[in-house]
């Protein structure tokens, strides 16, 4: 064999060896990623609570190295959407707790941006509303709480999340359905579902709104009455009855996901979507649907952008039935 046969033999192991070095390290640091979710919300509520249940399943399944949470807060988590989309273009790490009640906030804020500028990745959970009064409160049902609108409309406040979100949508249907004038019933918004829970606990509102984890533990416990929960039929192990059961013709369930940053390439794309779905399939995360009574309702990539889009579609027109998008 010649000297030039063998130095170019060399050069073709060489080659291999190093091939299969970077092969080696591309694939460790697929494996090996750090995460940002942003909640658009204060700690506390369903967002927050979903984007800690990820950060911690992402962790407990070894999906990531590190995930960090920060919250930003304000006006139904468009601040959020908008730090998102302005800061984080093209970031395949970037993450956002996401769901109905930022697509209604949208219109309601006259949102610049919308979700139609974020990357769709997994819906991960559903989650029914509760109405809720203190232990102490003379309200024991709906047919109560009815009676008190119906008597004196101003004098009755639904106390719940941002303005524009998921609990003013079903305090506004309610109204609706019982005949009431759903754009203009007291509606008194708050930060988080822990502001929610104190104010019902202090007395300070008629009747609070909320998705039914938020307030489980102070059910349970005695110190608070849930009147009704927007399932469309009784929900096992919760023994809180329906809308419909008391003859209100109203059910609702708010959905939460995730949504990655703009400008993502397909491939970073496909590639959270796939580490959502292992995440979303663990059996850590079935534990804490189950801890937090959600609703599986797992759907991912094209499926699920086509479904944000249909949702912006019927939204915008509930929150214009319902008065809540100023002229």
């Amino acid at each position: 064999m010649r000297h030039n046969d063998i130095g170019a033999g060399l050069g073709r192991a060489l080659r291999t060896v190093l091939a299969g070095l970077a092969l080696a390290g591309a694939t460790t640091l697929a494996c090996a990623a750090d995460y940002k979710i942003l909640v658009p919300a204060a700690p506390g509520g369903g967002y927050d609570q979903l984007g800690r249940a990820v950060q911690a399943a992402l962790q407990a399944n070894k999906l990531a190295d590190r995930v960090q949470v920060n919250n930003v807060a304000g006006a139904g988590g468009t601040i959020g959407l908008a730090q998102l989309i302005n800061s984080s273009k093209g970031d395949g790490g970037a993450l956002m707790a996401s769901g109905k009640g930022m697509v209604s906030a949208v219109f309601i804020n006259k949102s610049p941006v919308t979700l139609a500028n974020v990357t769709p990745i997994a819906r991960l959970t559903g989650e029914y509303e509760v109405l809720v009064v203190p232990a102490s409160s003379p309200l024991k049902n709906m047919a109560d709480l009815v009676a008190a609108y119906k008597a004196n409309p101003a004098a009755v406040s639904w106390a719940g999340g941002f303005a524009g979100g998921v609990d003013q949508l079903t305090a506004g249907m309610i109204v609706q359905a019982i005949g009431g004038e759903a754009g203009k019933f007291n509606y008194v918004a708050f930060g988080s579902g822990g502001e929610v829970l104190a104010q019902v606990l202090g007395g300070h509102v008629t009747v609070g709104l909320g998705g039914f984890n938020e307030f489980a533990g102070q059910i349970k416990a005695g110190k608070l009455r849930a009147l009704a929960v927007t399932a469309p039929a009784r929900v096992p192990d919760i023994d809180v009855p329906t809308l419909k059961e008391q003859g209100i013709a109203v059910e609702f369930v708010n959905w939460r996901g995730i949504m990655a940053a703009p400008g993502i390439s397909d491939a970073q794309r496909d590639e959270l979507v796939k580490t959502v779905t292992q995440m979303a399939k663990s059996d850590a995360w079935k534990a804490t649907l189950a801890k937090n009574e959600w609703v599986d309702m797992l759907m991912t990539g094209d499926e699920f952008r086509q479904y944000v889009e249909a949702e912006q579609k019927t939204v915008l027109k509930l929150v214009n039935d319902l008065g809540l998008v100023k002229r």
